[in-house]
Parts: structure tokens; sequence; C-alpha cells
């Protein structure tokens, strides 16, 4: 996915449901991993600051699945409970994609629709491949939960579940991750690369000092939760090697949030005024709080901007 991992964060961010991947989601997920998100898509129609993040940062990837589903007669905002998002790694074809939704549809009722279009299906071993939308391809798992993504990405994820490449099981860093947040409303879990590079980002120039070059190789992954429970409550933590490695990574960030409040907007003071950044442990912890009001004003500002595209 072309936009930063946080933006589908804030697009994702939810109320107050405990969604865990499903088993049939999982079981698609090459070892190869390099983010997985879990999401209680219901959730965004009941939170008016979850609504205005979704119209602000929408990634134009989302926006062509919510039309492909409409293609097929799923209606995004009432007929879907859950959503994961699998990125991973392929030698050959670079980063490959895939997603999962589970809703109230039916099977049985798409695939009559489909038929009544004279939208045919091609074979992929025992799965019925159809067409949607925007060069998106999809199959049923079962009656109410179906696998999407181009032809390609579905097709690595198929041979992952019928056992013909590593699954996200045999990957213990990842599910270590993962078995730590599963069961909040919004998760994430991203691997050692993609964390490297987030925190690249986060820090901007900050990260081209010696001293974040020399730790960056013990940067080894990061999980995210997110929702919209009492205010806005974003949590971060970054797994290093070690103690010192997090607590160095603390103090940079530190120096960073300092740096970029002397030229920020009061608004945006107030932001970086609402986060706060420590490690324990092994740990960098990363935790950000603000009332539903602040943080819609926060929106408009260049400060999100940057951070969330």
């Amino acid at each position: 996915m072309k936009n930063s991992c946080l933006a589908v964060l804030l697009l994702c961010a939810t109320l107050g449901y405990a969604m865990p991947i499903a088993s049939s989601a999982r079981s698609l997920v090459p070892a190869e991993i390099q983010q997985l998100i879990g999401v209680d898509y219901r959730a965004l129609k009941d939170s008016p600051t979850a609504q205005a993040l979704k119209e602000k940062v929408l990634p134009d990837n989302l926006k062509e699945l919510e039309s492909a589903l409409k293609g097929i007669g799923i209606d995004s905002d009432h007929d879907l409970d859950q959503l994961n998002f699998a990125s991973f790694r392929t030698e050959k074809k670079g980063i490959q994609t895939i997603g999962v939704a589970q809703g109230s549809f039916s099977a049985k009722v798409v695939l009559k629709k489909l038929k009544l279009k004279k939208i045919t299906a091609t074979k992929y071993g025992n799965d019925r491949i159809y067409p949607m939308d925007n060069g998106l391809v999809m199959t049923f798992l079962d009656d109410n939960t179906l696998a999407f993504g181009v032809e390609s990405s579905l097709h690595s994820a198929l041979d992952t579940r019928d056992g013909k490449r590593p699954s996200l099981d045999s990957n213990p860093v990842m599910t270590d991750q993962m078995a730590a947040v599963d069961s909040a409303p919004l998760w994430s879990v991203l691997d050692q690369q993609g964390t490297q590079t987030m925190m690249f980002s986060v820090m901007g120039e900050a990260a081209k000092v010696g001293d974040y070059e020399s730790i960056k190789k013990r940067i080894l992954a990061s999980r995210y939760t997110m929702n919209f429970q009492n205010g806005v409550n974003f949590d971060l933590s970054v797994k290093t090697a070690d103690s010192m490695t997090a607590a160095t990574l603390s103090t940079i960030l530190k120096g960073v949030m300092l740096y970029k409040k002397l030229s920020a907007s009061p608004i945006e003071k107030t932001a970086i005024d609402a986060a706060s950044v420590d490690s324990d442990s092994s740990n960098l912890q990363i935790h950000f709080k603000s009332d539903d009001q602040k943080f819609q004003s926060l929106m408009n500002s260049p400060l999100f901007a940057a951070v969330s595209h």
C-alpha cells in the first residue's frame, strides 16, 4: 500500500470492539509478512471523528476497494464487519497485499448477482476466482468471508493456506507482536524493515545522525493500537534488541518533538504535549491521547498532513 501505515491506522480507528484476526484470514498470511492490520469496520459509522478521518486520509486503494465491493453488491457502510489487510514480501514480485473481508453479506446472494451479470470465475486449484472492479479479484473462503487482491497476490495467499509456502505461524517475531495486540479494537504489526522505515520517517533529519544509524539494525518490529473510546488514543510499541537501544531511541525522539515544537502552530503544540515517549525494557513506547474536538482541529494542520501521507 502506498500510503503510510499511520494513515491506514487513522482511517481504521474504532470505538471499543475487540477484533482478533479470524482463522480464515490468518491462514492466508505468508511468513514474510511486512504488515498486518485488523479493524472493526462497523465502528467507523458510529464515530463523527472517525468519519472525519475517513474523508481526510482515506487512501486511494481503500476507495477503490469500497468501489469494487459495491460492484459485486456489498455495501461497505452496512455489510462489512471486519477487515484485515496483509502486506508481505516476495523475492520476484516485491510487496504484495491481500485483504480479507467479513460481514453480513452472503456468498450465495453475491454469486447469484454475479451470475445474473454474466460474471464468471476462473479456477485456481480448488478455488473459484471472480473479477472485481479496479483490477482486483476475489474468492469466498466461506459464506460470509471473502479474500481479495490483485490476482498474483491472491494466488500467493491461497498457496500459503494450502501449505505450499511458509505461513505466519512460522514467524515467531511477528506472531509474538500480534499476540500482544490482537484483542484490541484496532491493531497492526509491522516487521523489522517496515519499522525501520517508519522510524526514519518519524524522526526526519534526526534519523541521519550517527546515533540512529548505529542502532537502526537493532530495531526489530513494532505494533500499534488505536481507538476512539473516551477521545483519541494511539499506542505504539517498538521492539528493539536491548534496553539500551530502546532508551537511546526514546532520547532521540524526545529531542525531535522538542525541535518540531519550536515551529509548530498552537494546535500542533497541543498535540505534541499530548504525546509521551518512554522506554520499557527493550521496547520504545509512544502514547498519544486527545479529545475529539482538539483532534479534529489537528486534522487540518500541516503536521497532520505530514504524518498521515
